[in-house]
């Protein structure tokens, strides 16, 4: 991916919060914050509850893209939304928080 590619204002190494299951393959991205508070980016298996502190891992954006590249289409996420779908083939819905 080249920088022009990037879709993201933010850059690729910074530090997002995600679940294990998503980084270790087991999981797909079900839900996605941008929270207005500090700017933070979350990627979770769902929307029902919240990961435990054990569950979440600190990675990058750039990581997360690797990953799902779905993700690219929640660039322009305002702070203080978030978004969500029912199925990893279906398309993301959003709303402000």
């Amino acid at each position: 991916m080249t920088s022009n590619q990037w879709p993201f204002s933010e850059l690729p190494n910074v530090a997002v919060i995600a679940n294990r299951k998503i980084v270790q393959g087991r999981e797909w991205i079900a839900y996605v914050s941008h929270d207005s508070d500090d700017g933070a980016w979350q990627f979770h298996t769902s929307a029902q509850e919240p990961p435990t502190e054990g569950e979440a891992a600190l990675v990058s954006l750039e990581s997360i893209m690797k990953i799902d590249g779905t993700i690219a289409e929640l660039a322009d996420l305002p702070l203080g939304w978030h978004a969500w779908r029912k199925s990893k083939s279906e398309p993301w819905q959003r709303a402000k928080m």
